[in-house]
This record gives structure tokens, C-alpha cells and sequence, in this order.
């Protein structure tokens, strides 16, 4: 059993070693960017960079953070997020929160709006998909009107050109399905409120487009059913061969299918718009079903948390609260707090959205800025 373990751990670190190497290949490709890469991102806790911390005053503390940040920086994670990763990938620097009024405003590189807990529906609460729209839509306002000034603060916004050659990311939609699960709808009721759900993300890109967007680069929701949080609070558990809720993700696939239909026709309508869908689902799930490949340890369980086997999840001691617990090795884990994954998932996840091989059309991430 030790000899076992021994070469999962080698294997793991080897694995990580090529990861790595992988992201550190991809940190080139800014040198082909014909100007400085620009993001604005919408979402929910998956991209959140510090947005609740910053909006609301909540305390995210350590172990949150502990890896590459050493501190708390309001992300849900050991250590840096998918969006992270590809901002790294750019070599630009990490997206601030738009609420953060202590970064020294700036924005050069764009604005994350992402909020945890956010969803699309309904459309007038802090902070849904639209709310996001309506801030991005007074970032856009006032930077330009500084743009237009003598004020020494034009020099750290962002221009008119740097609005129109930006990337637009959108990766929101698993907390519409997650809380319509958990207020005890059945599965045909949530997924009668998917299409709704793909409406919202379908205008705020219009929306976007009205404002002079062109690139636009959507995510579709990971395995929800396959969340540590999830596993423990069904009590009745119809669950597929890897541990994870079937309804779940089935509600995911089909919000996944509704999304990806979306894209082409909205290619057709906005004929000079980039639009790629990104498979996050596909990629999350692989580390689930693969995950000792990955050297990966218990899949389906979380590093921070408090109940122990098999998914140490309790809603009442979350990770960072007291009476909660965090592993050792965060690496050897997909999920950290039950929710969400380990700096080390991460980073697989990215590596994986820089091949192309999940993206639809076939597209390099560096592509808005780089014609």
C-alpha cells in the first residue's frame, strides 16, 4: 500500500511538473497580441477575484488563499482560479474586482464583475447577471469621460479602443440551477426554468454587442452533481458510477446543450461578433471519472471542511469557519471547500481551455488580441 501511494504522489508531482510547464509555454503568447489584452468578466464565485469581499465587507480569510497568494484575496480557493490562469497565460496582470476601491483604480486590463453566489435570475438583485451589466455600463461611462479630461487617472483606464478590441467573458449559470434545486423543485421544474436562464446570458451579450463588444467567450457550467456540497445535503441519491448526482448533472448537461445552441444563432445574428463556447463540463467531469491520472485523491471529497469521509462537507462549518479543517496537500484534492476547486484543479482546468480542444470554434484564448 505504501509503494502504492508512493508512485501515485510521483506520478501526481510529475503530472504537475508537465502542467506547469504547459502554462508556462502559453505565457508567451502576449508577444503576438497587436495591443494590450483588455477583460471584462462576468460571473459567480468560479471567477470571483475578491468582488464579495470588496462589495459586501465579508470576511473570506485563510486557509482561503494559502498557496500562491500566501493571504486571503476574497477568491474561494487555495491558491489562483481559472480566470487566473488564462490572465497569467496573457501575461497581464489579474483582473481587480470592480468593487475594489483599493487597488488605485487600476483597470488598465479590464474589470472582473463576478460576485460570488450570483446568478441570472431574478434580474434587479445585487449582484445578478444584469446587475453586473448595469456597473460595467457605468465603468464604461465614467472611464471614458476621464478618457476625455486632463485628469492624471485617464492614464490607468481604459480607452474607447481598449472597450471595443476587449475580450467579454461570461461564465455564469451553475447558482440558477444549484438554487432551484435547493428550494425543492423537482427535476422537470428546474429544467423549465433553464431556458429563462439562457435568455438573460443571450441579452447581456447583446447587450454587450449594443456597447461596441465583439469577442465574446462563454463557459458552460462544470459538474454540479459532482460538488462534495451537493453529495451531502441530498438525502435521496440517485447517483452515476462515479459518486455523482444524476439529476444534477443531467440539469447541468441540458443548461450546457441550451447554451451551446445559443452561440451559433447568435453568430448568425451579430454576423461580425467572435463568440466561442468553451466545454468546462467535459474537462471538470474528466477529473472526476480520471482522477487518479491526475493523481488525484478522493475526488468526490473536500480539502477544507469538517465531517471528514466521505465528503467532508457540512453546511454548518464551512472552510475558514471555526471547528472547520484543511488537508495538507490541497494538490492531492480537485475540491477545496466543497464548492470549489483546488489551485492545483485549477490549473489543469486552464491548461486544458488554452488547447483549444474544447472550445468551439477552435480558438486560441490570446485571439481578441492578436488581429
Amino acid at each position: 500500500m505504501a509503494t502504492l501511494s508512493f508512485h501515485s504522489h510521483a506520478f501526481f508531482l510529475l503530472s504537475l511538473l508537465l502542467v506547469i510547464l504547459n502554462l508556462r509555454q502559453h505565457l508567451t503568447v502576449a508577444e503576438g497580441c497587436q495591443y494590450p489584452p483588455v477583460i471584462f468578466n462576468f460571473g459567480d464565485s468560479n471567477s470571483d477575484t475578491g468582488g464579495l469581499a470588496a462589495g459586501l465587507g465579508y470576511t473570506i480569510g485563510l486557509p482561503n488563499g494559502r498557496l500562491f497568494f500566501r493571504r486571503s484575496t476574497g477568491r474561494l480557493s487555495d491558491g489562483r482560479l481559472i480566470i487566473d490562469f488564462l490572465c497569467q497565460s496573457l501575461n497581464t496582470s489579474l483582473l481587480n474586482p470592480y468593487l475594489d476601491s483599493m487597488v488605485g483604480s487600476k483597470f488598465q486590463n479590464g474589470a472582473n464583475f463576478a460576485i460570488v453566489g450570483s446568478t441570472t435570475l431574478p434580474r434587479y438583485v445585487p449582484f445578478v447577471l444584469n446587475i453586473q451589466l448595469m456597473q460595467f455600463l457605468h465603468f464604461k461611462s465614467r472611464a471614458l469621460e476621464l478618457a476625455s479630461t486632463s485628469d492624471p487617472l485617464k492614464e490607468m483606464m481604459i480607452s474607447e479602443s481598449g472597450f471595443r478590441n476587449a475580450l467579454y467573458m461570461i461564465d455564469i449559470g451553475q447558482n440558477d440551477i444549484a438554487d432551484s434545486f435547493s428550494k425543492g423543485l423537482s427535476y422537470s421544474q428546474v429544467v423549465k426554468h433553464i431556458p429563462n436562464v439562457i435568455s438573460e446570458i443571450k441579452s447581456a451579450i447583446k447587450t454587450l454587442y449594443d456597447e461596441g463588444g465583439r469577442k465574446f467567450w462563454v463557459h458552460n457550467t462544470g459538474p454540479l452533481g459532482c460538488l462534495p456540497q451537493k453529495l451531502s445535503m441530498v438525502q435521496t441519491k440517485a447517483l452515476d458510477k462515479h459518486g455523482c448526482l444524476s439529476s444534477y448533472n443531467s440539469a447541468a448537461k441540458l443548461f450546457n446543450e441550451g447554451l451551446d445552441l445559443m452561440c451559433p444563432d447568435l453568430r448568425t445574428e451579430l454576423r461580425d461578433a467572435d463568440i466561442v463556447y468553451v466545454d468546462i463540463y467535459t474537462i471538470k467531469y474528466d477529473l472526476i471519472a480520471n482522477s487518479t491520472n491526475y493523481g488525484f485523491e478522493k475526488p468526490l471529497m473536500a480539502c477544507c471542511g469538517y465531517g471528514g469521509s466521505p465528503y467532508n462537507y457540512n453546511v454548518n462549518v464551512t472552510c475558514g469557519h471555526s471547528g472547520s479543517n484543511s488537508c495538507d496537500e490541497g494538490s492531492r484534492f480537485i475540491s477545496w471547500d466543497g464548492i470549489h476547486y483546488t489551485e492545483t484543479a485549477n490549473a489543469i482546468v486552464a491548461m486544458k481551455v488554452l488547447s483549444m480542444q474544447y472550445s468551439t470554434p477552435p480558438t486560441p484564448f490570446h485571439f481578441f488580441c492578436s488581429r
